[in-house]
């Protein structure tokens, strides 16, 4: 019964967990063509000449410390929520997403060999990817059944369900 209970919240986790997999696989090429566009591979190339003069341990200060200056831009736009500032606030928690996204994307790159170097650091890296590998396999079943009711290739429910909506949408527009 609680297993039954919990399921909902595991789907919901895995979800928002593969939503920042997702965005970490679909950003890190963007910043890397950033990189090529703007004067960043001088930068770059830089920075993994210090990274490695530095212990793994000074490697993740080096990792962590870029993130850091985006909370206060975190809590402009938790600010804008509470005034009411409703696509300003959205726009700039998603600006701060992805931005760190793209930060700690560009930043791992540079570090990673290093970082791994640690144990536990490897460790984590590897339990972060089974996660990955367990919230998509959690997903993938519902996603697949999500697909085929969306093109009424699923059951009879699926289908009644999917005319139910249909129908319930079109009433909802008459009634404008």
């Amino acid at each position: 019964m609680l297993r039954r209970l919990l399921q909902p919240i595991w789907v919901l986790l895995a979800v928002i967990f593969l939503i920042e997999a997702w965005l970490w696989d679909h950003l890190e090429p963007i910043v890397a063509w950033v990189v090529a566009k703007i004067p960043l591979q001088a930068f770059k190339a830089w920075l993994a000449e210090r990274v490695d003069t530095l212990s793994p341990a000074m490697t993740l200060i080096v990792f962590v410390v870029p993130v850091i200056p985006l909370f206060p831009l975190k809590m402009v736009g938790v600010w804008l929520l509470m005034h009411e500032y409703w696509l300003s606030a959205v726009f700039t928690i998603l600006f701060a997403k992805l931005l760190g996204v793209g930060i700690t994307a560009f930043v791992f790159d540079v570090t990673r060999p290093k970082l791994l170097e640690m144990g536990w650091f490897e460790k984590l890296y590897e339990f972060i990817l089974e996660v990955r590998a367990k919230a998509r396999a959690l997903v993938d079943p519902i996603k697949r059944r999500i697909t085929e009711t969306l093109r009424g290739n699923g059951d009879r429910w699926s289908s009644r369900m999917l005319r139910l909506i249909q129908r319930f949408r079109k009433s909802v527009r008459e009634a404008r």
